[in-house]
């Protein structure tokens, strides 16, 4: 009987194990005391749309009915951009990737821009990482929010938000600086 009882016993615990084992493969039973915090990425972003180098070029310009009737809007603009992101807010700074997409004029009252675009990391512990956000961009307020809608290599899964400040525009050319912090569970 004794017998019996040992053998039942190692079985649950092995059956206990094995449940176990699979919740830390498959993710499953983590307590809200375990989940990860989110990680948070800071740096500048530089669109460039003057000079001999641009960095954002136009491909579509407004239809002309638009730009007449809603000049301030830009709505019926598409430009695509390969924007360098850097530690600080010089164009200078250590580099640490890229801002590849499009930007379009979306809003027809306002400046508004529907912005989609990879942040592809060249540096740093993210180094090959990529992270895909989408979402409306005002650039003419304080403070703007893009969704992160996922992700590659360690930020494979990723979802979480940006919140954009502009550090610096030029009204005249559209050149601007954007501070970036982002937060990301991956």
């Amino acid at each position: 009987m004794a017998r019996k009882g040992v053998t039942t016993l190692l079985l649950f615990l092995a059956l206990v194990a094995a449940a176990e084992a699979h919740a830390v493969v498959h993710g499953a039973g983590r307590r809200k005391e375990e989940a990860a915090a989110p990680t948070h990425l800071h740096f500048y972003f530089h669109d460039t749309v003057s000079g001999k180098s641009p960095t954002a070029v136009r491909v579509v310009e407004p239809p002309p009915a638009a730009a007449s009737s809603l000049p301030m809007s830009m709505f019926g603009m598409v430009n695509v951009m390969d924007d360098p992101l850097t530690e600080g807010p010089e164009q200078g700074s250590a580099p640490v990737g890229r801002a590849q997409g499009l930007y379009m004029g979306s809003d027809q009252a306002r400046v508004g821009f529907l912005q989609a675009m990879n942040l592809v990391f060249t540096s740093g512990a993210y180094n090959g990482s990529t992270l895909a956000l989408l979402g409306r961009n005002c650039p003419l307020d304080a403070v703007r929010e893009l969704p992160v809608v996922g992700g590659t290599g360690a930020f494979r899964f990723a979802r979480g938000y940006a919140l954009l400040r502009t550090h610096w525009l030029d009204v005249r050319t559209g050149d601007a600086t954007v501070e970036y912090d982002v937060y990301v569970m991956h």
